[in-house]
């Protein structure tokens, strides 16, 4: 990978966003720091940087929706995606004890994730939701009675110490980030696409999609819904599935999901992650 490669991440700094972006592209990486979804969206759009990296789904909590929403306007292609193991620590300023810790901060989704470990150990602390890990990071820099939840990444940016590591209530807890660029990548022989279709209104909708992938046994990887925005109750399909647009069972699929949809949208096709065994 390019050293010299431009990458906008969610930031601030000590994100588990920057740590996957580390982990893409290699600590030698350019780190653009973005303070929204939207925001990295923009700076791929706009040639700021040479690719963009957003989280879009976390295998606890589900789909980031601001995320998904980025992708129905955005004019830029997903060429990756990465899968980052999140391990949850509890982490405070140097010398801070155990009991005098009253308030726990950290982003809403963090806290959800841990939020038995949290009733069991710490279940009379007061719970402060933030924009983001690292921002949790910060606060517990300025406060002696108070601990953040965040990654190891955060306690190294921010001088804090690690008080316990692997606090999530599921420990093969990770989170999905997409790659986004304005290019778009040749087939590499394991590739997945991932397409928004949008439907009419009227009842067998959904079946109708699936079907082709029936027919041609595509395997779907992921199926999901939002509010399309075009008019009220209206729904697009996000779906993910194995395969190229290049291959020529895809082109085919392509011909007869247009008999079945009102419009089609091609998010991208890009080299399926492996995660690493015992990750």
């Amino acid at each position: 990978m390019n050293q010299q490669v431009q990458v906008a991440y969610l930031g601030p700094r000590g994100t588990f966003s920057q740590e996957a972006a580390i982990n893409r592209f290699g600590s030698n990486c350019t780190l653009y720091e973005c303070y929204s979804i939207d925001e990295v969206f923009l700076a791929v759009e706009k040639n700021k940087v040479s690719y963009g990296l957003v989280p879009v789904e976390n295998s606890t909590e589900g789909a980031v929706n601001n995320t998904q929403d980025c992708l129905i306007e955005s004019t830029s292609n997903i060429v990756g995606e990465v899968i980052l193991p999140v391990v949850h620590c509890l982490l405070a300023s140097p010398n801070v004890s155990v009991s005098a810790i009253e308030k726990i901060v950290s982003h809403k989704q963090s806290l959800a994730q841990c939020r038995n470990w949290i009733q069991k150990n710490y279940p009379a602390v007061q719970l402060i939701e933030c924009s983001s890990n690292a921002q949790a990071a910060k606060l517990a820099t300025e406060s002696p009675d108070m601990a953040a939840i965040a990654g190891a990444l955060a306690a190294k940016e921010y001088g804090l110490e690690v008080m316990q590591q692997g606090i999530q209530d599921r420990q093969h807890n990770s989170t999905r980030f997409l790659v986004l660029a304005n290019q778009s990548t040749s087939s590499s022989g394991k590739d997945k696409t991932s397409i928004l279709v949008y439907t009419e209104n009227k009842p067998g909708a959904l079946f109708r999609v699936l079907e082709p992938f029936e027919n041609l046994q595509i395997s779907l990887t992921k199926i999901e819904t939002r509010p399309a925005k075009i008019e009220a109750w209206a729904y697009v399909f996000f779906i993910d599935f194995e395969g190229h647009v290049q291959d020529e069972t895809i082109v085919a699929l392509f011909k007869r999901l247009k008999s079945c949809s009102a419009e089609i949208k091609v998010l991208g096709s890009y080299p399926t992650f492996e995660l690493e065994a015992g990750k």
